[in-house]
């Protein structure tokens, strides 16, 4: 078995852990408080995983909450907080970010280590140690990330983990398997995850792999689905939607509950497609574990 196959297969222990995590009081106090301005950033799947954290917390009337690429942080704007997600904590364009940041504003991280570059940058951090991954390619960490937020927001995730444990133990379908173009949407803060779905059969298998908000999905997208296709919806479909995918061929799949359940599944497909290639889905081609820069020259 992959190191990634084995590291997706543990998510609902690592989200369990998550939980009890943010219920003790000096990791509660790490996370954004109501009321303020706070920019979530990263790089890749880190990235995504903002966009879902950006908008669950305005959703929960948390306070103003934006997500952005670390690369392309605004410099000029002010936050009360910003929030780094990092996995191996040495992203360059991360840690420039946090030596950046204007005095007085408060910076948590979350990632594997607190003796990590970035950690040790930041006024406060979430150390996720358990969801650690040996694969390139990120899964566990970035969804245990997102259950220490949920939970963090008041969300009870006992059901989330009961129903990937179900998903988990599902076979994958074969006509899904069988397909060759995929298409991933979300609403709300499902878009980060639908950004992440398709991310993940790019980077583990190397095949065609798109995502959108559901309704930008028929400003052009649509264009491309047909008897190759599959169209995956994480929450609930916007309206209409099934009706203008039911002549294209395409196989819809709507995995009803937990959206962040409904990932595991997406993250199994990545796999089985790439093994189904001959292609290692621990170390796809051309990616590191993290992306470090050189030092400009003077």
């Amino acid at each position: 078995m992959s190191y990634v196959a084995s590291e997706i297969a543990s998510q609902p222990e690592t989200w369990r852990h998550a939980a009890a995590l943010v219920a003790q009081p000096e990791v509660a106090r790490a996370l954004p408080r109501p009321g303020e301005r706070v920019a979530v950033v990263g790089c890749g799947t880190s990235y995504f995983m903002a966009q879902s954290f950006a908008a669950l917390r305005e959703s929960a009337g948390q306070g103003e909450t934006d997500a952005f690429a670390a690369s392309e942080f605004p410099t000029g704007r002010r936050y009360d907080r910003v929030v780094a997600i990092t996995r191996s904590g040495t992203t360059t364009e991360v840690v420039r970010l946090l030596e950046g940041l204007p005095a007085g504003t408060r910076s948590t991280v979350v990632t594997t280590d607190a003796a990590l570059p970035a950690a040790r940058l930041a006024t406060d951090r979430v150390v996720l140690g358990l969801a650690d991954e040996r694969s390139v390619v990120q899964t566990r960490f970035a969804t245990t990330a997102l259950a220490a937020w949920r939970v963090g927001l008041g969300r009870d995730l006992t059901d989330a983990i009961a129903q990937a444990r179900a998903r988990l133990a599902e076979p994958l379908d074969p006509a899904v398997v069988g397909r060759e173009q995929f298409t991933f949407l979300g609403t709300g803060w499902t878009v980060g995850l639908a950004h992440e779905a398709a991310l993940k059969l790019r980077e583990a298998a190397q095949v065609w792999a798109e995502s959108y908000p559901a309704m930008e999905f028929r400003h052009g997208p649509i264009s491309v689905i047909d008897h190759r296709s599959v169209v995956w919806i994480f929450g609930p479909p916007v309206p209409g939607l099934r009706d203008d995918l039911a002549g294209t061929g395409a196989i819809v799949v709507h995995e009803h509950g937990d959206p962040m359940a409904s990932l595991t599944t997406a993250q199994r497909l990545a796999v089985e497609l790439a093994t189904r290639r001959g292609l290692d889905p621990d170390r796809p081609r051309l990616l590191t574990r993290s992306v470090v820069l050189p030092v400009p020259a003077a």
